[in-house]
């Protein structure tokens, strides 16, 4: 019976982390939204949804901590624990980095409106899928979808590369537009940043299913 009432704790903790990663994952989509449209009242969306995260954050760990605590896991129950435990550090992280992209909306909202020469909208959905597909890989126990979110990577650390060389061959040829392009580098960094985390979440989601740490083999191959 107590081992039953574990489980079902287990299943409760999962759940809520879901919820956090699903709050998260809307951060995100608004933060990216509200730069593109210039749009005041999505950062205020932004805004409030951190509020929720950090409290969501602090109730998350609070529950794995009691669970550690009391029942004493050991194994893949532990490392599921401790998964949960760093995976909820990244979802509020990735809450940070939006509100960073709606601080750099309200900047811009000073300066004229240009097209500047980066895909914010596909680098914003390819951190978006990042995310989608490393909370799959905790709901399905799937450390080879894990694996494919972390070779995602690279791709978004190639576009957070162009767009920041791309935005200071701009700021070199059209030195009036310095402030729209130094606010779309910050934003460029703060995805790149997004999709770190979400890599981070299917590093953990594999220490939990095959009790490795592998944060450093992807680095490793390629020095």
């Amino acid at each position: 019976m107590p081992r039953i009432h574990f489980q079902q704790q287990l299943a409760e903790l999962k759940d809520q982390l879901l919820a956090m990663a699903a709050l998260s994952q809307q951060a995100v989509e608004s933060a990216v939204d509200a730069y593109l449209q210039r749009d005041k009242g999505l950062c205020k969306y932004v805004k409030q949804n951190e509020t929720a995260i950090n409290t969501a954050q602090r109730d998350l760990d609070e529950m794995a901590y009691e669970l550690l605590a009391k029942e004493q896991p050991m194994a893949i129950d532990l490392r599921f624990i401790l998964a949960v435990i760093k995976i909820n550090g990244d979802l509020e992280r990735i809450g940070d980095q939006s509100m960073g992209i709606a601080r750099r909306t309200k900047e811009i909202l000073k300066h004229e409106p240009i097209d500047l020469p980066v895909d914010f909208a596909a680098m914003g959905e390819f951190a978006g899928r990042m995310i989608r597909s490393a909370v799959q890989a905790l709901l399905d126990g799937d450390a080879r979808l894990a694996d494919s979110v972390r070779e995602m990577d690279d791709e978004i650390d190639r576009m957070n590369r162009r767009a920041h060389d791309d935005l200071l061959k701009l700021i070199e040829e059209k030195p009036n537009l310095t402030p729209q392009a130094m606010n779309g580098i910050l934003v460029s960094k703060n995805l790149e940043r997004i999709a770190d985390h979400a890599s981070n979440i299917a590093t953990d989601v594999i220490f939990w299913i095959r009790g490795a740490d592998v944060r450093h083999q992807l680095s490793m191959s390629m020095d």
